[in-house]
């Protein structure tokens, strides 16, 4: 009797090592999954903030919260089932779903720059003032993260393709909410530290007023400078994702011009590193660029033609 308790606490004990190490391995990969995406992180987190630009004040924290929700909804009940059966039965099939959403993220990106470019004037002056919609605001924000979360989602499971499918499972659900709330909560103190310079201000004397006072006047430029950083980032990981995937389809020129342009300053002593990742990130966001432009052209000659077929049925 006593023997066979011993059996069976052996048992226990080791059951409980191997479910350690299990947890181990499943965070280890978690981390190394979640560092990988970081650079796709703060492209979102760079995107966001525009979306809450001209909102009142008290209004900012709810559309970030619900556009966080609906990050979160996209991670977890859209990309996640879809990427692990995709990657489990048809992984082919990732690369071209991620190549259209690089072309959306393009075409978002060039569609702002044309309506900059090419706006329509008092139109454009007025819509401004107007306010925002909120709904419409959120909605438009949901859309461009389900391409961006998608893109974290992809990378994050291209670095544990070799885990299980349960623990596959696991660690995105995890990366999607760590990366979730480290976004988000970044995007909510972005669009707030010009209240947090107020209370500041109203609160302090000395140096602390000062900082506040400064911080007020500098977030409006801040957030001017986040939302064309945000319309960069946009083409760079759109044209990054169609550069890869590209490649990945068979098509090797362009992949391989871009390496070589990289492997051209990498040796240079002491900036070599960055000086390649400026041209892979150059060269990303001129693809975007160009692909972008072609798609937005292209929905602006389908909706001229539209147009004039209604014109002419009345």
């Amino acid at each position: 009797m006593a023997g066979g308790l011993v059996a069976l606490l052996d048992d226990v004990a080791a059951l409980a090592r191997l479910a350690a190490a299990s947890i181990d391995d499943v965070g280890a990969a978690t981390g190394k999954a979640t560092a990988k995406a970081a650079g796709v992180v703060i492209d979102d987190a760079a995107v966001t903030p525009q979306y809450v630009r001209g909102l009142a004040a008290e209004r900012e924290l709810p559309i970030i919260k619900r556009i966080a929700i609906g990050s979160l909804r996209n991670k977890l009940l859209i990309i996640l089932p879809i990427a692990l059966l995709l990657s489990q039965f048809l992984p082919w099939l990732l690369t071209p779903i991620l190549m259209l959403g690089g072309c959306y993220l393009a075409y978002e990106a060039v569609h702002k720059i044309w309506g900059v470019i090419f706006g329509h004037g008092a139109h454009h002056a007025e819509a401004a003032d107007e306010p925002k919609d909120e709904d419409s605001v959120v909605s438009g924000a949901v859309r461009t993260d389900l391409i961006l979360s998608a893109e974290i989602m992809v990378i994050a499971l291209d670095t544990i393709a070799s885990e299980g499918f349960w623990n596959r499972l696991i660690i995105l659900a995890v990366v999607a909410v760590v990366i979730t709330i480290v976004v988000y909560g970044v995007v909510g103190l972005i669009v707030k530290m010009d209240d947090i310079g107020l209370r500041l201000a109203e609160k302090s004397s000395g140096i602390v007023e000062k900082f506040g006072r400064g911080l007020v006047k500098a977030m409006p430029k801040v957030m001017s400078v986040l939302s064309v950083v945000g319309t960069a980032a946009m083409l760079w990981v759109g044209g990054h994702i169609l550069l890869v995937g590209i490649d990945e389809l068979g098509f090797h020129p362009l992949y391989e011009l871009v390496h070589h342009g990289e492997e051209a300053v990498r040796d240079i002593a002491g900036i070599g590193s960055i000086l390649a990742w400026i041209v892979n990130t150059l060269a990303s966001a001129l693809l975007g660029l160009i692909v972008g432009a072609l798609v937005v052209v292209a929905q602006l000659g389908v909706t001229k033609i539209l147009d004039k077929r209604r014109a002419a049925a009345h």
